[in-house]
């Protein structure tokens, strides 16, 4: 069925920004999803033009599958969890960008995909994907760890993963450390042979382009390869050390999101295993919580100043 632009009510886009991909998605007053769309990375830190020019991308898809045009773009009530503006710079450029929406509502990524988890309920979130993050939401106290960014941070993501491959790969090819399966695979799936030309492939890699072969390590880690159990382990430990932090604050419940939440959740300690309920909705649709709350924010903080 086509929506025409004849749309009655606001409309909500929900952006779920992160460093490897932008997921948006518009929805009616009745919470009808009425479109989606992917775009490319929308973390400032790889560029402001990068980043909006990611959300104005999937957006207009999103306009596109809901049979509505660029025009439209002009009625949204956006929010967006982007990740980076946990750092105040980035947070004040997005928070001047001239956007095209009716209102333009910002928080961090791993803020919404904790809204989403918990369908605006209390609750803790940890994000393992290309990088690595994790807030607790209770009673209003919020605790907010990681989300430094690659690679000072971001422990245990995916970027850290496909570092960690990378460099006991070249270890090993330099014969510093014991044969492993990982130089096999990295070497097969990127068609290098010999150590400069997977030096080669990776000099100007961004945290996405590390994350693209994480998978490998737990590949290697599924046929019993000592080097990967090792990298698994560590990865493991760093974020068994974030939910623990995180369970400081009696979250009623715990989720885990992320491309590498699935791969990692069998090498957790036991507390967190059992800890983990699955997340009722997607982080873009926790934009859409969070763009709907600072919506209903703005009566009173006006009536306030009157």
């Amino acid at each position: 069925m086509t929506i025409s632009s004849g749309q009655q009510g606001p409309l909500y886009l929900g952006i779920d920004g992160g460093g490897s991909k932008c997921r948006v998605v518009i929805v009616n007053a009745n919470n009808q999803l009425l479109g989606e769309g992917l775009g490319g990375p929308a973390n400032p830190l790889r560029g402001m033009k990068v980043a909006t020019d990611s959300i104005l991308t999937a957006t207009q898809q999103a306009l596109t599958a809901a049979g509505m045009t660029f025009n439209d773009m002009s009625r949204l009530i956006a929010g967006a969890g982007l990740a980076g503006v946990n750092m105040p710079q980035y947070f004040q450029l997005f928070s001047e960008w001239k956007h095209p929406f009716a209102a333009f509502h910002l928080t961090t990524d791993l803020h919404i995909a904790c809204i989403g988890a918990h369908a605006g309920g209390d609750g803790a979130v940890v994000i393992a994907g290309t990088g690595s993050c994790g807030l607790a939401d209770v009673k209003g106290a919020l605790l907010d760890i990681g989300g430094h960014g690659f690679p000072y941070g971001d422990n245990g993501s995916g970027a850290w993963f496909g570092m960690q491959l990378l460099h006991h790969v070249l270890l090993h090819k330099d014969g510093l450390a014991p044969d492993t399966l990982l130089t096999g695979l990295l070497c097969h799936e990127i068609g290098a042979a010999d150590t400069l030309q997977i030096v080669s492939h990776f000099m100007h890699a961004t945290p996405t382009v590390y994350a693209r072969y994480a998978p490998l390590v737990f590949t290697a880690a599924e046929q019993g390869d000592t080097t990967a159990l090792g990298i698994v382990a560590q990865g493991a430990a760093f974020i068994n050390q974030i939910a623990l932090k995180l369970f400081e604050l009696s979250p009623p419940r715990f989720s885990m999101i992320g491309g590498l939440a699935y791969k990692l959740v069998p090498y957790l300690d036991n507390k967190v295993q059992q800890a983990l309920t699955p997340a009722l909705a997607a982080p873009e649709f926790g934009a859409v919580w969070f763009a709907r709350q600072q919506q209903n924010l703005l009566p009173a903080a006006a009536a306030a100043q009157s």
